[in-house]
């Protein structure tokens, strides 16, 4: 599907805040991707696709989850708001014949990230948090480290949404705490071989 396709499948699934909101972040992840030398049409297609299904009833959802053999079921036991992601990606494929792997993880990953993200995941997952539209207290500061160290921008805001959710008393999903972890830990390795 072209661009403008897209687009218009994604406009008839959100709100109009959150169909700005994704344009937001395609502009931000197409930026990310020229940056970092991702490729920026699979970067495009991903923002744009992201939030798919994100206003899905939770029922539905529910059922995808369940019916799916290959969504972790634990995303049951946690909140509501990661769902839409490996939801999505399934979603996407089914209704847009979107098949390439690559933009399906990006989508399936965007709100928990994962242990060894590809450049692609991380360009789409830190887009998601620093797009222009985004107001949060250290946002402006996560937007300049995006600027010159895009691991470190992304284990800052993983941390963020880890703190968040500590202090809300919620549980963390699993691969939010391995993504970060994986960033930090190829940090310290790529200071050693220096």
């Amino acid at each position: 599907m072209k661009r403008e396709q897209l687009l218009e499948a994604v406009r008839g699934q959100m709100t109009k805040h959150r169909y700005e909101h994704t344009l937001g972040v395609m502009e931000t992840a197409v930026r990310l991707a020229e940056k970092y030398g991702a490729d920026k049409t699979k970067a495009e297609t991903a923002a744009i696709l992201h939030d798919y299904c994100k206003f899905w009833s939770e029922e539905n959802m529910r059922k995808i989850i369940e019916t799916t053999p290959h969504i972790p079921k634990d995303l049951l036991e946690h909140d509501k708001e990661l769902w839409h992601a490996h939801v999505g990606a399934e979603a996407v494929r089914r209704d847009l014949g979107i098949e390439d792997e690559e933009i399906l993880n990006a989508i399936r990953y965007h709100t928990s990230g994962r242990e060894n993200m590809t450049l692609l995941e991380k360009v789409v997952c830190l887009a998601d948090y620093i797009e222009p539209g985004r107001q949060f207290p250290g946002v402006e500061e996560l937007r300049q480290v995006a600027e010159e160290d895009l691991d470190r921008a992304l284990a800052k805001a993983l941390g963020g949404t880890i703190a968040f959710l500590v202090n809300r008393e919620k549980r963390i999903y699993p691969l939010t705490v391995l993504a970060r972890n994986s960033l930090i830990k190829s940090k310290k390795n790529n200071k050693q071989e220096e």
